[in-house]
């Protein structure tokens, strides 16, 4: 938006969508997911891949919610192995 006289802009935001958002946080909210699924289903699988996505996140991308990602995808992991043992030892 610029003023009448100048096309200087007004310091007025834009008509639209709103910046940021979780659009950038894509790759975290991925990650987060694969974590918690990997709670029960294959945390081999689910746990790495969402533990790489949040380093992908963290390093690369910058996302806010990167170091959240990360603890959750590594409890997922974790917690889906110990859980496995537990059921396959009863």
């Amino acid at each position: 938006m610029t003023t009448q006289y100048s096309n200087q802009p007004t310091g007025q935001q834009p008509h639209g969508a709103p910046r940021g958002g979780s659009g950038n946080n894509v790759l975290s909210i991925v990650a987060i997911v694969l974590g918690v699924i990997s709670l029960i289903f294959l945390p081999i699988l689910f746990g790495v891949i969402g533990v790489v996505l949040a380093i992908i996140a963290k390093t690369v991308r910058h996302e806010r919610l990167a170091t959240i990602a990360i603890v959750v995808s590594a409890v997922g992991l974790i917690g889906g192995m110990v859980l496995g043992a537990v059921v396959a030892g009863s």
